[in-house]
């Protein structure tokens, strides 16, 4: 199973969800379940996107997931694949590759990997 981020250094909620998907990953990770963080950083306004990146991921402890980007904020082509406007946004994929849930955060995301789990 795994749980998609998507999320930047420069956004404030995603950065307060990133200690709870921390957690999250820690208690799961034995359990065939993996996250997949998307930034979005390199919209206009950042300087250095890829050095805040960098920064955030060691600053919220996200050494342990996945990380991809494009470094082209909203201009990614997975924000138009996964049809989202705002972050944080997560899609949560089961072990057969179908989307079990979109657009959950804090607790909520750990209810649905129970459930899938068990």
């Amino acid at each position: 199973m795994v749980l998609i981020d998507f999320w930047a250094s420069w956004c404030r909620p995603c950065r307060t969800e990133n200690p709870k998907l921390v957690k999250l990953h820690n208690k799961y990770a034995n359990s065939n379940f993996e996250i997949l963080s998307v930034s979005l950083d390199g919209n206009p306004r950042q300087k250095e996107a890829k050095k805040d990146w960098i920064k955030a991921i060691e600053q919220d402890n996200l050494s342990n997931f996945i990380h991809v980007s494009e470094l082209k904020g909203f201009q990614t082509i997975v924000q138009k694949l996964y049809n989202f406007n705002s972050i944080p946004y997560t899609v949560i994929v089961d072990k057969e590759g179908k989307i079990a849930a979109k657009g959950l955060r804090g607790a909520d995301i750990e209810i649905k990997i129970a459930q899938l789990l068990n």
